[in-house]
């Protein structure tokens, strides 16, 4: 899954001499890269779950990957649209750290709302809180695009974003196959059967896992320390 381009503008580094670049808030970032596109790819598993739970035809089964990417489409382009209109970059006024933080409880607070639409058995509410997850998705990588360039010499930031980009697709790679697994305990064929009697708990960890993984990775001391001198230059 290609990642948003990023609306924000790199913090200002000195281009003389090199510039050591942030392993510690490097790491922790593309740790999120990857849950992002393992998260994304999860929704392969998920569509046959609701097709079976909340008795859906075929196209009322896509819905949930149109309501996912639509998000990512229309966060986009609500940032570039806030930024071009309003003559204020909401990334850039924030700081890319504080972005990403309010993009994952963004989606923590989508992940709340699918739990409780799926419990009432309610597959518009199930959508919309699907919409709110990937629209936190959609703020976070716009923001972590320049921020990964930030973390070090600006020479080798091109580095740093394909790293990102490559991890991302290898947790989409991987996604589906530990989702299967963790659900039906295999990652063959799936009768039909099988996927109606998935225990609903399982899959409201999928999204629940990711949003609260992530808030803690970014709130360790450590993590937040190594945040400390992009978030004063990114305010």
């Amino acid at each position: 899954m290609a990642t948003s381009m990023g609306l924000a503008k790199p913090a200002n580094i000195s281009t003389t001499g090199n510039v050591p670049t942030n392993y510690g808030a490097l790491s922790t970032l593309v740790t999120v890269f990857f849950f992002w596109g393992f998260i994304a790819a999860g929704n392969s598993v998920f569509i046959p779950f609701c097709k079976h739970y909340f008795h859906l035809d075929q196209f009322q089964s896509q819905l949930v990957d149109f309501a996912f990417y639509l998000a990512y489409y229309l966060g986009a382009l609500a940032l570039f649209a806030y930024g071009a209109f309003g003559g204020n970059d909401l990334v850039a006024k924030w700081g890319y750290k504080k972005s990403i933080v309010y993009g994952l409880l963004f989606s923590a607070l989508g992940a709340v709302a699918m739990i409780i639409a799926v419990n009432a058995n309610t597959f518009t509410g199930m959508l919309v809180g699907l919409f709110i997850v990937a629209l936190g998705f959609s703020l976070q990588q716009t923001a972590a695009q320049p921020f990964a360039i930030s973390l070090g010499d600006p020479s080798t930031g091109t580095s740093r974003v394909n790293l990102g980009g490559g991890v991302n697709s290898f947790g989409t790679m991987l996604g589906p196959l530990i989702v299967a697994f963790a659900l039906f305990g295999t990652t063959a064929f799936i009768p039909d059967e099988k996927i109606a009697a998935l225990g609903l708990s399982k899959v409201i960890i999928l999204y629940s896992f990711y949003s609260g993984g992530g808030i803690i990775l970014f709130f360790k001391e450590g993590a937040c320390r190594n945040f400390n001198r992009e978030n004063r230059k990114g305010q």
